[in-house]
């Protein structure tokens, strides 16, 4: 593993509401969970702070609630943040600055061709009236992509490699079942060679043997090409498949991390505790 990190996530803080003298004060704060009683204000990221490395896959995990998914969208940029900072370091022309400064079109760009998102819906990931071809090439478009048979070409060898049969490719997928849209999805995020991949709750909702399916296609994706993947689950049983390095989450704020391996012998938070223990 390289020593420099790809992504360094510092302080990130994303609140729902003005806050009050209750709850404003980050040393003293009065909550409930993460929410204000006094001015109903939920603070669902309070001062996240992680690296990701080349080739790395860090798990995020916490119930619903702990603030992973508002993590997920601040980092995707579908969410604005309240503060904090991002740095990717991948020999891009604003390495030094903190991506969340950057405007509109620059963050496109890194949407673009930096990153690749799998959302926990895949409503919010394709276009279901549009082919799965049409899905793929959209994103390719948005890219800089221009040659048509260069993108029919791309998508059907990442249809072929999500085990999506081509005599379907034309077809929408809202005529897919569940794991199939998930494989779509994870094809149209791999279309541009993202370094950094972002996956939401990708098995939610699936059947187990669909779940299984689609986490080797994620360990086989990563292992070929050496992307580093942020995976977000409220199940532990997903993050020990695939992650190398586990965050912990609870009530908008990071409560434990370290190795996979470690967090599973030896957890050291109650909470973490008992979300191990339930495993076993």
């Amino acid at each position: 593993m390289h020593e420099e990190p790809i992504l360094q996530v510092r302080n990130l803080h994303k609140q729902f509401g003005p806050g009050c003298s209750r709850c404003s004060n980050k040393l003293d704060r009065q909550l409930e969970k993460n929410y204000c009683p006094n001015c109903g204000t939920v603070y669902a990221c309070q001062d996240i702070s992680f690296d990701l490395f080349p080739g790395e896959i860090l798990g995020i995990v916490g119930e619903s609630g702990s603030g992973k998914s508002t993590l997920m969208q601040c980092l995707y940029f579908d969410a604005d943040i309240t503060s904090g900072a991002a740095f990717i370091h991948d020999g891009l022309a604003f390495e030094s600055q903190n991506v969340f400064e950057l405007s509109s079109q620059q963050k496109r760009f890194i949407r673009n061709r930096k990153y690749g998102m799998v959302y926990q819906n895949p409503v919010h990931g394709l276009k279901m009236n549009f082919s799965s071809v049409g899905n793929i090439a959209e994103k390719l478009i948005a890219a800089g992509n221009r040659n048509v048979a260069d993108m029919e070409s791309t998508s059907k060898t990442l249809l072929e490699s999500v085990h999506i049969p081509l005599f379907r490719m034309k077809e929408a997928p809202k005529n897919f079942s569940g794991g199939m849209q998930q494989r779509v999805q994870i094809a149209k995020a791999l279309s541009n060679n993202p370094p950094i991949l972002f996956l939401d709750e990708v098995t939610t909702g699936l059947d187990l043997s669909v779940q299984a399916n689609v986490l080797d296609l994620i360990k086989k994706i990563q292992r070929e090409l050496g992307i580093s993947m942020v995976v977000v689950s409220h199940d532990l049983a997903v993050i020990r498949m695939l992650a190398d390095r586990t965050v912990v989450m609870l009530n908008g704020r990071i409560i434990e991390n370290g190795l996979t391996d470690q967090i599973l012998e030896d957890p050291q938070h109650a909470y973490t505790q008992q979300l191990v223990y339930s495993l076993l």
